[in-house]
């Protein structure tokens, strides 16, 4: 009970934190709306190229967006000292990591769900294919903030570890949008979406398996 109520502390802390600081949850939504909008402008009025565009767009909109959310992950906790404080309790720290994935996950990963449809109706999907984007948002955006969380672990103590982050992360993001884009645009062609679906499940499952552990031991590294 002690563990669970410290996963709940961490999260609620940060989800506070992340209130405070506005800037924080506007700036990838912000951008995710930006990019989605400006390819019908470069387009021009040609809706059955943008809708078969659309998946790849919103797609490739939302995994940039979530790459950008990244650095506040655990960067203001390291600048501040919060970080070692985590480490000093007796709970296990991969618990804790997984906690803060959470926490990142709702301010960032959430927002994207609620506005995706939007765009998907201004690009021009049909109501199945909205419905099959909005499942892979939700079983692809959590793997992003996990495999996000082992990079920004490993590069927190670099002052500018921007664009090693983006070497480290983006190539384990390819499977996920892959299979996230195929999914949306065969449900747009009426074929059937459920092995992508399910490959994207298991993602999601390993990932929560196997990312807190090595996330904890690269955090342990960066501070040491």
């Amino acid at each position: 009970m002690a563990l669970i109520r410290a996963f709940l502390a961490v999260i609620r802390r940060d989800l506070l934190l992340a209130v405070r600081r506005r800037a924080e949850i506007a700036n990838p939504m912000l951008f995710f709306v930006m990019v989605v909008t400006l390819f019908p402008l470069a387009l021009g009025a040609q809706p059955h190229l943008l809708q078969a565009m659309a998946p790849a767009v919103i797609w490739v909109a939302a995994l940039l967006a979530a790459l950008l959310s990244l650095d506040s992950l655990f960067r203001s906790d390291f600048e501040d000292g919060s970080l070692e404080q985590l480490m000093l309790t007796e709970h296990p720290l991969a618990v804790l990591v997984l906690a803060k994935i959470v926490a990142h996950w709702l301010v960032t990963g959430v927002p994207l769900l609620l506005i995706a449809p939007l765009l998907a109706v201004f690009l021009g999907l049909p109501a199945e294919a909205i419905t099959t984007l909005l499942l892979t948002l939700v079983l692809a955006t959590p793997v992003l903030s996990l495999i996000g969380a082992i990079g920004m672990a490993l590069t927190v103590g670099l002052r500018r570890g921007g664009m090693l982050l983006s070497l480290l992360v983006l190539p384990l993001y390819i499977p996920v949008l892959i299979f996230a884009s195929a999914a949306v645009e065969r449900s747009v062609s009426g074929l059937a979406v459920t092995a992508q679906l399910n490959i994207l499940l298991a993602l999601l499952s390993l990932a929560v398996v196997l990312v807190p552990l090595p996330t904890a031991a690269a955090l342990k590294m960066s501070i040491n």
